[in-house]
């Protein structure tokens, strides 16, 4: 069955909204608005409802989804093709899926939305964007837009462009769940010409269990919101839509996910780490992590990742960005304003807004626009801009840089409870905390964002953290990405269990930088902590905390602090006090990338 679908699209004249002010410290920019991109077509698009059955993974499985072809697109008059799938719990669809592939259609490309496996009416269990699985499927569907194969009633498609016999142009464009599936999809098929993931994951072992120490093998905190909503997500599909395809029906105690990611979702919730446990959850979560094949991956890729994200923060996409990068893989990175933890379905103003498909008037849409004009349409005019951006919220607009900015600026963990710009400045003193049985410390509901729920504000209980206040700033510092922390504690408690073979009787703690106004109210910077397991309480460690994008204002101060707790995440095995010393000789220390001011105090 096809459906006529007529489609009006926005003009290109309306340019993004953004103060120009005092030029930021080199290499910085403001961003320009983006050239209007290659002029879309307005008009008219079919859409067809498609099933295809492909073998992956060890299963034949049903795909579900939609062509939507263009108005005067046939083999005489070929188009380029865009793949997309649905973020987790959706289906080719939901607002987002639906309206990108329309907002496509509209503009001349032939659009293939699918159902992922394991959601909508696609079958299989949930895989969780593994390569060998739900790439391989979306590989096949490939072959379809080649004209190579044919959908389960006998469709062909001989109407998209193709680059040889076999090759369609074919980008890819979606968020969370249909991100990561795009760097899948590249990584075992080459035909792929450019992608554009949003705000998924780089590390879902980080993601869900994260160790915010670079480089350990130590397992991390578990993240238990966010990972039992979405497994809930997941598991309740079956019951909640009775009649599915039941090649979605898992192993016994596993509904509807693959049994390796329900093993792993028990042994987290059980609060133990075993270590033969742990290392077979850890291979598995690398397994699906696009950072155990990213170097396969070749096609130009433009990460968008948003920094009101507690599920997968900027950190990931950097991570991405920076092997992609160093591998010679084409790329570039966006931060835009919302992601999981908020504005998905009411971005703030000028910013990209997948529900509506305004791809012409927000940057980051126009920044897409420009990346499949020259990758898909070929023309090597358009203009992909800059090689890093991000968003601001104080002037509601992009600055941009050559590459994202490197720490520059070290305050100092004084004994007072100062933090101090000048290692001369800090006082000798130690000072002690400790953790209760029930988390005492909030960050966010993690959900909530997501649901639109109320969230309490961020707290900390006296007594069950330590914190670290500055002076107040004499003029504006604006941070943009990831600061790090150098720590070193003293808790003879966890010394007389770290080593008993199960890493939960490691110590864990919470490291978080708060915006103290004036009047002394504190904002936790989009509610972001870093969680640690701390390999080994008797030496440093270094502690790496989520990327941000925020401006201290003059007259505010900026406090470090670490707590024993967080309502967000599982927390330690019982009570263990963690004492802080500090001379100016050995003491703790925060780096901040800052691109704008400094640490100057009054």
């Amino acid at each position: 069955m096809e459906v006529l679908v007529s489609r009006a699209v926005p003009g290109t004249t309306t340019s993004l909204a953004l103060a120009l002010g005092a030029a930021l410290a080199a290499p910085l920019a403001v961003a320009a608005p983006a050239e209007a991109a290659t002029p879309p077509t307005t008009g008219h698009f079919t859409v067809t409802p498609l099933k295809f059955t492909v073998d992956t993974g060890g299963r034949s499985c049903t795909v579900d989804a939609d062509l939507y072809r263009p108005d005067g697109v046939d083999s005489a008059h070929r188009a380029p093709a865009v793949l997309t799938t649905n973020g987790f719990g959706g289906s080719k669809a939901d607002g987002s899926t639906d309206a990108t592939a329309r907002a496509f259609a509209a503009r001349g490309y032939v659009v293939l939305a699918y159902s992922g496996l394991g959601f909508g009416r696609s079958g299989c269990p949930i895989s969780l964007d593994a390569p060998a699985v739900d790439g391989r499927a979306a590989s096949r569907l490939i072959d379809f837009l080649a004209g190579t194969r044919a959908a389960d009633d006998g469709s062909t498609a001989d109407f998209a462009a193709l680059d040889s016999q076999g090759d369609p142009r074919v980008g890819m464009i979606g968020g969370s769940y249909g991100g990561a599936i795009q760097l899948a999809t590249a990584a075992v098929d080459r035909r792929v010409d450019a992608l554009v993931p949003l705000i998924t994951w780089n590390d879902l072992a980080y993601s869900l269990d994260p160790n915010s120490i670079p480089g350990t093998h130590t397992p991390g905190v578990f993240k238990w919101q966010w990972t039992n909503g979405f497994y809930l997500m997941g598991e309740g599909q079956p019951l909640l839509a009775p009649g599915l395809d039941p090649s979605r029906i898992g192993t016994v105690g596993c509904l509807h996910f693959v049994a390796e990611a329900c093993e792993t979702v028990r042994l987290l919730d059980s609060g133990r780490y075993p270590a033969a446990r742990t290392e077979a959850m850890q291979t598995f979560a690398r397994s699906v992590s696009p950072a155990s094949y990213l170097h396969r991956v070749k096609a130009p890729t433009l990460l968008i990742q948003g920094q009101a994200d507690s599920l997968f923060n900027l950190n990931e996409a950097q991570a991405s960005y920076e092997q992609l990068k160093a591998q010679g893989t084409e790329t570039k990175m966006i931060w835009q304003s919302w992601g999981h933890s908020g504005g998905i379905t009411d971005p703030a103003a000028g910013e990209l807004n997948l529900g509506e498909g305004n791809l012409e008037t927000s940057y980051v849409g126009r920044r897409i626009l420009a990346w499949f004009d020259r990758h898909l349409h070929r023309d090597r005019t358009a203009d992909t801009g800059p090689a890093f951006a991000y968003y601001r919220d104080w002037r509601s607009g992009y600055g941009t840089a050559a590459a994202v900015p490197s720490l520059s600026q070290k305050l100092y963990l004084s004994g007072d409870g100062k933090l101090v710009d000048n290692r001369a400045k800090v006082a000798r003193g130690a000072r002690e905390y400790r953790n209760r049985l029930l988390p005492t410390s909030h960050s966010e509901s993690s959900l909530a964002g997501i649901a639109g729920l109320p969230d309490p504000k961020p707290y900390d209980v006296k007594g069950t953290y330590l914190g670290w206040l500055s002076e107040p700033l004499t003029a504006p510092v604006e941070v943009v990405g990831s600061p790090k922390a150098t720590l070193k504690v003293v808790s003879p408690r966890t010394e007389q269990t770290q080593n008993s073979g199960d890493a939960a009787d490691k110590l864990v703690l919470f490291a978080k930088v708060y915006d103290v106004a004036p009047d002394g109210t504190r904002t936790l910077v989009q509610r972001l902590v870093a969680p640690v397991r701390v390999p080994d309480a008797t030496r440093p460690f270094t502690v790496r905390l989520p990327g941000i994008v925020h401006r201290y204002e003059t007259g505010h101060r900026l406090e470090f602090v670490i707590a024993g707790s967080d309502t967000a995440y599982y927390g330690n095995r019982g009570v263990k006090p963690v004492t802080v010393t500090s001379a100016p000789e050995d003491t703790g220390v925060l780096e901040l990338p800052v691109v704008r001011g400094s640490g100057s105090r009054r």
